[in-house]
């Protein structure tokens, strides 16, 4: 390339926000006159770079905003010990028609069964994807929806949390159970209907959602809303918190064993 080249377009580069193009053309430039390419490989294999780029920076920001909690992926779950359908799990996992319709995915299961982090897996793998995701704890994202109702600016809010395909709400049934508190969440749920997708974690069956919502006819309405595009997963199984308290005392216990017949 000639001198002007060389000066004018680094500067069209960056005026275009190519980062990745601005900074590798030279280098793809003197690879390309040493192997012989034709403009048309040069120019590809720089978009190529630049497309590459531009996805690890839009998951990068997405996996930031998302609030997920850190650790929880599908490397470090464990399926042995849970009676769930993997194919199943990966498949949503992937998004596609059940994101575009609306649907949602409500994870039940006691304390420990590890719900949180099914759901926080499923979560990374949808922004792998390209998918927008937000997590919360519902009582901290409840709080200040109250908030925001008390202010007027609920719909502002509702419509900020519209633009995540799947909203995460982490131990549903921890909720405060006053009136304004169910309420604000009821609203949350009827305006995502259809349109965009929740998955919930929660250790309460529908039979005892009276207890998160004081009036029976909001619960029935609101678990109507959420089971009539659904997946339901259940957990069972012993929680994994006290099966590795379990593992770490068998260990224990056997070191010290090993250690008393060693002085014997």
């Amino acid at each position: 390339m000639n001198n002007e080249t060389d000066s004018k377009l680094p500067l069209m580069l960056k005026q275009l926000n190519l980062s990745a193009m601005t900074n590798l053309w030279r280098d793809f430039s003197q690879q390309a006159d040493q192997e012989g390419w034709g403009s048309a490989k040069f120019l590809e294999s720089l978009c190529e770079c630049e497309l590459q780029g531009r996805e690890s920076r839009r998951f990068a920001r997405h996996f930031k905003e998302a609030n997920l909690p850190k650790g929880k992926t599908f490397s470090t779950y464990s399926f042995k010990h849970v009676p769930l359908n993997k194919t199943q799990i990966f498949t949503m996992a992937a998004g596609g028609s059940w994101i575009q319709n609306g649907d949602n995915i409500l994870i039940f299961g006691p304390s420990g069964v590890g719900k949180t982090h099914l759901a926080a897996a499923i979560g990374t793998q949808l922004i792998e994807h390209g998918y927008r995701v937000i997590f919360s704890s519902t009582t901290g994202l409840l709080q200040n929806l109250q908030a925001a109702k008390q202010s007027y600016s609920l719909p502002n809010i509702l419509e900020k949390l519209d633009k995540y395909d799947v909203l995460i709400l982490d131990d549903f049934g921890y909720v405060q159970k006053n009136h304004d508190e169910t309420s604000v969440l009821f609203e949350l749920i009827s305006d995502r209907y259809e349109k965009k997708s929740i998955i919930i974690t929660c250790n309460h069956p529908f039979s005892a959602w009276e207890a998160i919502f004081k009036d029976k006819t909001m619960a029935v309405a609101a678990i109507d809303r959420l089971v009539h595009h659904s997946t339901i997963l259940q957990i069972n199984g012993r929680s994994y918190r006290q099966s590795e308290a379990l593992d770490r005392s068998k260990k224990t216990k056997s070191v010290n064993n090993e250690s008393a017949g060693e002085g014997l």
